[in-house]
This record gives structure tokens, C-alpha cells and sequence, in this order.
């Protein structure tokens, strides 16, 4: 764990838009992250922001984190081979678009 100085400096970015999003730059904007599952989840809440605010995101990240598999690999993959069984089942699915 790296030590937090005992002043926050915060970027001026006054009113915060919400708690959320003032603990997110508090305590994650910036820091240096080599954990597969927080880099995954980062990866996958950067796409979904295409056209949305952060503070957005930041709102729905538990929904996010339950459709993703608390952003498990290993949970994704599964849903992956589940949805694509589905597919070769159901000759009408094939009009579904496939997930990544």
C-alpha cells in the first residue's frame, strides 16, 4: 500500500459533481494500479463512457461489476461459451450480435 501525503491536493474541479466521484479522485485518479481486476474493470468502464460523464460511470459501476463477474476473467469467459452454445442452439439467435 503506498502512503497518501497528509494533505490532499485536489485538482480544482469545484463542486464535485458527487462523493462518488471525489473518492474516485481521492483515491484511484492518478494511482498506479498492477492488479489484473481493477485494470480489467478500468478498461471496461473507459469503454462504457464513450459520450458519458464519469460521475455517470461512477454510478453505475456495482451494476457494472454484476454484469461483468466482480470483473473476473474467468466468469466472462464462461458467459462468453454459455451465450455462443445458445447461439448454435437457436438458429434464430444468430441475428443477436455476438458479445466480445
Amino acid at each position: 500500500m503506498t502512503e497518501q501525503p497528509s494533505e490532499l491536493i485536489r485538482c480544482s474541479w469545484d463542486p464535485w459533481p458527487s462523493d462518488l466521484m471525489l473518492r474516485y479522485h481521492d483515491e484511484e485518479w492518478g494511482m498506479p494500479s498492477h492488479d489484473d481486476r481493477h485494470l480489467f474493470e478500468m478498461l471496461i468502464l473507459e469503454g462504457a463512457q464513450a459520450g458519458l460523464s464519469w460521475n455517470t460511470i461512477l454510478n453505475k459501476r456495482e451494476n457494472y461489476r454484476r454484469a461483468f463477474d466482480a470483473f473476473d476473467f474467468g466468469g466472462v469467459r464462461v458467459v462468453r461459451r454459455l451465450y455462443l452454445a445458445f447461439r448454435r442452439r437457436l438458429p434464430e439467435a444468430e441475428r443477436l450480435p455476438l458479445p466480445a
